[in-house]
């Protein structure tokens, strides 16, 4: 299946010699959520914005649906949506006028319905005659999503779309946005916030200094880089390791009344039998043990830190 978006060798340097990205290659499938983690200054922002037509591009080429973002601009910028992470909105106009005015703006005709639809999904039918002034950050945070929307677009991209956006408006954000996807919208998103992409993303890539380290499947990168650990709750707390166990590298915990074991998920043997065996050995007994999987944050700042 050819990918609704496919980035070849894309670079960018500007006017005062910062190269923000570095032969970036990419491709996205119709109809999933991916999750593009980077710290500040990584190179986000640029390639969406490269992507969606507002930068460009020193080398390099990009294509939306099978055309080309310079040639067909006005064909690939009605297939996208754009979430930004500035609030930029007419602070005088009323809700439903502006999101109206953003769906004329890419030449579709009225649609109440679709309209009416999408300010109810994101909870501001109830502020449909507001004026944006009047609306908190979360609500206007809701409101960049529904001009993005207005127009119906196949891929809609996110940039850090939770800044700023209290728990319980997040949760209700990532509902939508799997609703969107099993509609057949590809996503796009930029975040700060690694649960984010952990709870809802297909797929993460990694970038940092303009480089796109590594894009993998969410899960077979937790499977692959991540680590578990192995705790036990002992019956009688430790003062120190036996030096028995120190080839295990074991840790310490809860004032010595629990023994922690890290593996590598990637090993073909845990080692967690002979520690096992070797901690009845010692005459070190648990009441209980329990496993803890590496989070894809944790796995984020490793990698991140193994490029610097």
């Amino acid at each position: 299946m050819q990918p609704i978006i496919s980035v070849s060798a894309l670079s960018k340097v500007y006017s005062d010699g910062f190269q923000a990205l570095k032969s970036v290659d990419l491709e996205i499938g119709k109809g999933e959520i991916f999750a593009l983690l980077g710290p500040n200054g990584a190179g986000k922002t640029t390639l969406i914005s490269i992507i969606c037509g507002i930068v460009n591009a020193s080398s390099g080429s990009v294509t939306v649906g099978g055309h080309d973002i310079v040639s067909g601009y006005r064909r690939t910028r009605s297939m996208i949506g754009l979430v930004p992470q500035e609030l930029t909105t007419d602070t005088f106009e009323k809700v439903i006028t502006t999101v109206r005015f953003s769906r004329g703006l890419f030449g579709k005709p009225a649609n109440p319905e679709h309209i009416e639809k999408t300010l109810k999904s994101l909870s501001l039918w109830e502020k449909r005659d507001s004026k944006i002034m009047t609306l908190s950050g979360g609500m206007k945070r809701r409101l960049l999503i529904a001009k993005a929307l207005s127009h119906e677009p196949e891929v809609l991209f996110l940039d850090e779309p939770s800044a700023g956006v209290d728990v319980e408006l997040r949760q209700d954000m990532w509902q939508l946005i799997r609703e969107l996807r099993d509609n057949g919208t590809t996503i796009i998103l930029t975040t700060h916030y690694i649960e984010e992409a952990e709870e809802i993303a297909d797929r993460v890539g990694v970038i940092t200094n303009g480089e796109l380290i590594l894009v993998e499947e969410k899960d077979e990168l937790m499977r692959k880089l991540g680590n578990k650990q192995l705790m036990l709750d002992l019956h009688k707390p430790l003062t120190s390791i036996p030096k028995e166990l120190t080839r295990y590298d074991l840790e310490l915990a809860a004032d010595g009344h629990e023994l922690i074991y890290t593996y590598d998920t990637k090993a073909e043997r845990t080692g967690i039998t002979t520690l096992l065996k070797d901690l009845g050995a010692a005459g070190i007994t648990f009441r209980d043990l329990r496993t803890t999987q590496s989070s894809l944050e944790e796995i984020f700042v490793n990698l991140v830190r193994q490029e610097r």
